[in-house]
């Protein structure tokens, strides 16, 4: 019998939407830099999506982006506060005076001297998108309280509810399926958390793309690809654009594979957003139960952290 503890954390999303903590940025900058890896790392992909007033370059990697200076905002995001490519890149932060700001639980971050949002320890990092995401809107966009009750209602309603992700999930495991997640903004990477989803809480390969980009490449190998039956192709709609809309359906009739889809819900880009989030969360937790793997198991992930050390 496989512990339920990844499906009590995913019952803290709703929470963590609440979660009211943000940034006080008291000079003006030019552009936002975002270091983080992994489940931390997606923080600032989905960020870029959703803020356009100024460019946002996200970093996964150990190098700051040589522009980066007094006049650039970094953000380092990192659960346990011991990220190495994330420190490196805030340790040349604070060499080039940049604005440095991060949001961990703790760890060596928490000691670095700037402005740091502390969040609840003792989860895994990717099930604490919301305890990480949230600093971030709340600094940038404006988010009411209506729209974050009306997302905790929506989280708690699938929380009570979870069949239908519990046959997507089916439906994957007997056909022993690869995911291919399509997107569009501003869910292309909502998409990719889904892909990084299936890779640590089911253990199996994924893959992601959106609209329209796959069009321009993917839409040529959909239908006549090796193994075409070993994919599951999952799109996303509900978008805001009618054009993006007859994309994804004209390229199911042009391919002749049926998408299994998924219609972001909610009245806002927040409750749509974490809309989506969730039903992949799920998604892939029914899955690793399907599978009988362990979904809160990243023992090499660490094993290979412990090598690098």
């Amino acid at each position: 019998m496989l512990d339920d503890k990844l499906l009590r954390e995913l019952g803290t999303l709703k929470d963590q939407v609440r979660f009211s903590k943000k940034f006080t940025i008291d000079k003006d900058f030019d552009n936002v830099v975002v270091a983080g890896m992994g489940g931390s790392g997606i923080v600032g992909r989905i960020f870029s999506e959703l803020y356009s007033e100024k460019p946002v370059e996200v970093v996964s990697d150990y190098q700051l982006p040589k522009y980066a200076n007094d006049r650039t905002l970094v953000i380092g995001v990192s659960y346990s506060g011991n990220t190495e490519e994330t420190i490196s890149v805030l340790n040349q932060a604070q060499k080039n005076n940049c604005i440095t700001v991060a949001i961990t639980s703790g760890g060596k971050i928490s000691g670095m001297g700037f402005q740091t949002v502390l969040i609840p320890g003792g989860l895994q990092p990717r099930s604490s998108l919301g305890y990480m995401l949230m600093p971030i809107l709340s600094t940038f966009l404006d988010i009411t309280n209506n729209v974050r009750d009306a997302t905790f209602e929506r989280l708690k309603n699938m929380d009570e509810d979870h069949s239908k992700e519990e046959m997507l999930a089916l439906e994957i495991f007997k056909g022993q399926r690869i995911p291919v997640i399509m997107g569009f903004f501003p869910f292309s990477w909502v998409a990719y958390r889904w892909k990084t989803q299936f890779n640590e809480n089911s253990k199996i390969m994924a893959f992601s793309n959106y609209f329209p980009e796959l069009n321009h490449n993917e839409t040529m190998a959909i239908g006549d690809t090796f193994r075409r039956d070993m994919f599951e192709y999952i799109a996303f709609r509900g978008s805001s654009n009618n054009r993006i809309e007859k994309r994804i359906e004209e390229t199911s009739k042009i391919t002749g594979v049926d998408f299994y889809q998924v219609t972001a819900e909610g009245n806002s880009i927040i409750e749509k957003l974490f809309f989506l989030v969730h039903y992949g969360d799920y998604v892939s937790y029914h899955l690793a139960k399907l599978r009988n793997v362990d979904p809160q198991d990243v023992s090499k992930i660490e094993l290979l952290k412990k090598r690098l050390a």
